[in-house]
């Protein structure tokens, strides 16, 4: 048998010695938030507009939290779902829940009702920590046909006192008579059950993700996963000592989680929440918290570009600034870094890989492809293989396009009750990714289209058929598909082709509106165009491509 010219890890030799020395990431998050308010337990963890919490204040207000669910009859490996925005009561439920023994199901706060139904269920979610105005929203209703029995809510407006009008335009709401307030219970004083120590190999979180099949399913991200990746990024990034991070990407996203929570956390580190992302309210904060480093898609960065206040000084405090989830342009790297003086650093990870896989690390650039424009996604980490293979599953030479495989210690186990989905998209406990790239002979990863029909859009993954069920409930429908089309501004974008029924009144914005109330605002089609027929195999099967070539060819 031929040896793995991929196994050869080529790229080690473009790593500097802090990024491929030896790591020995034990225990959990839980754990380094004992160690660091051990040592340093009045620095400040996290800050919040003008609110601060320390080390020490987290790791107790988090004790409660736990102390809570417990007396409420939370099992060790039971599921809590956390739906909210990047504000501490996220930090104090997830931390809460794992040192109950629980596995956290991180939720996107845009789904709506029925996609909220589908996680609660699937993952038999026993508890469900939320926004006061969510819970009686919709939250109510869709938990009462699920495994939820015990609910916590809060009010982002805790924390702070500066009250921000651009983001946080709420007001409070009476604590609801069926749901626990999270930030009174945090203030209790509850002590933590003993004997609930998440292990390494334990379920840290269940991360619903597309994937490669239209059913959203859960990848089983395990405290060592996560570790692994935290520490890499301690290690790598060359950051000062205690950095400051600026939370750009969505805690609830596997990014976010990692790259900037956990990160953080292990580095000892101070980590910045401003709500949700609003150009001028994230400047600001950089302006007042001089952050060292932060990730979040291109689409972030070209919004904070295209504020009228922007300036170079905005950016000056910054070690590292990286860029994941969405396509990156070259054009875009080269704009930012003349505009603002930074380099975006590329990088390249999915959920079922808890983050980064590849990125560019400090001290490099990410090459161009000559031929496709294309810029490298970045270099594999020292303990990962990534390797490209064709359909049968045997490798192809460097330079030539396939399946990239991803093999390390960040890949998950698998899918969360899914034995079949496991078994398909991990064959020997490596992960198919779907994604179709090439490796060059140096060893930087390029990222050039998905073998599957993934729409990715501003960093968040789209199903076709998901957004085509919704367009099948229309009674106007006839027939429906739906593509990624390019867009400048959020890599790709929805675009649905829609047959009617017979003597049916509609028109394109009736379509993406009616999208738009039963679909998370990345999801509904902002393109809609209506067609006699769509074109079908021989077998009645629409062709996709033939709709996506003719959208490449307007």
């Amino acid at each position: 048998m031929t040896e793995s010219r991929y196994a050869a890890k080529p790229w080690l030799d473009l790593l500097s010695d802090a990024q491929k020395g030896a790591i020995s990431p034990a225990g959990s998050l839980v754990h380094a938030l004992r160690r660091v308010t051990a040592e340093t337990p009045g620095s400040d963890f996290l800050a919040y507009f003008d609110g601060r919490l320390t080390y020490r204040e987290v790791d107790e207000l988090s004790d409660s939290v736990a102390g809570h669910l417990a007396a409420r009859g939370l099992q060790r490996g039971d599921r809590v779902a956390v739906l909210l925005q990047n504000s501490p009561h996220f930090v104090l439920a997830l931390l809460g829940a794992w040192k109950a023994g629980a596995v956290v199901v991180p939720v996107n706060p845009m789904y709506k009702s029925g996609e909220v139904a589908h996680v609660l269920r699937d993952g038999e979610v026993a508890a469900l920590i939320c926004s006061d105005r969510a819970w009686e929203s919709y939250l109510r209703e869709t938990a009462a046909d699920s495994p939820v029995r015990i609910v916590l809510t809060g009010c982002e407006l805790d924390f702070q006192s500066r009250g921000d009008a651009r983001v946080l335009t709420f007001e409070r709401l009476p604590q609801a008579p069926d749901a626990d307030d999270l930030v009174a219970v945090a203030r209790a004083g509850h002590k933590p059950p003993e004997g609930r120590d998440p292990g390494p190999s334990d379920i840290a979180l269940i991360s619903y993700t597309s994937g490669t099949s239209g059913t959203p399913k859960g990848a089983t991200n395990t405290h060592r996963n996560i570790m692994y990746n935290a520490e890499r990024q301690r290690t790598g990034l060359g950051l000062p000592e205690r950095p400051v991070y600026f939370a750009l990407a969505p805690l609830f996203h596997i990014t976010g989680m990692v790259c900037q929570f956990g990160a953080c956390l292990n580095s000892a580190g101070t980590l910045v929440l401003a709500y949700r992302f609003e150009s001028g309210v994230v400047l600001d904060a950089f302006a007042e918290h001089r952050p060292h480093y932060t990730v979040g898609p291109s689409t972030a960065f070209m919004a904070l570009a295209a504020h009228p206040s922007v300036s170079r000084d905005h950016f000056s405090s910054f070690r590292v600034i990286s860029s994941g989830g969405a396509p990156l342009p070259p054009a875009l790297v080269e704009k930012f870094r003349a505009g603002f003086g930074p380099y975006i650093r590329n990088g390249y990870g999915l959920t079922e890989c808890t983050a980064p896989c590849a990125s560019v690390p400090p001290g490099l650039e990410a090459p161009v492809d000559p031929v496709s424009g294309t810029l490298a996604v970045g270099l594999p980490g020292p303990d990962t293989v990534v390797r490209i293979v064709d359909d049968a599953g045997e490798e192809v030479p460097f330079g030539e396009q396939g399946e990239i495989v991803v093999a390390g210690p960040q890949v998950v186990p698998g899918y969360w009750r899914r034995p079949d989905a496991t078994a398909a998209t991990f064959p020997g406990a490596e992960l198919r990714t779907g994604d179709i790239g090439f490796m060059d002979e140096r060893g930087w990863l390029y990222v050039v289209d998905r073998k599957k029909d993934m729409i990715n859009a501003s960093g968040f993954k789209v199903w076709p058929r998901e957004v085509e069920d919704v367009l099948y409930t229309h009674p106007a429908v006839r027939e429906a598909a739906v593509v990624g089309v390019p867009d400048g501004y959020r890599g790709e974008t929805v675009k649905a082709y829609i047959s009617l029924r017979p003597d049916a009144d509609t028109d394109p914005d009736a379509l993406a509106a009616y999208c738009k109330e039963r679909l998370a605002a990345y999801k509904y089609p902002r393109q809609v165009e209506i067609l006699p027929d769509l074109p079908k195999t021989a077998s009645g099967k629409i062709l996709r491509r033939e709709l996506r070539s003719r959208t490449q060819g307007n």
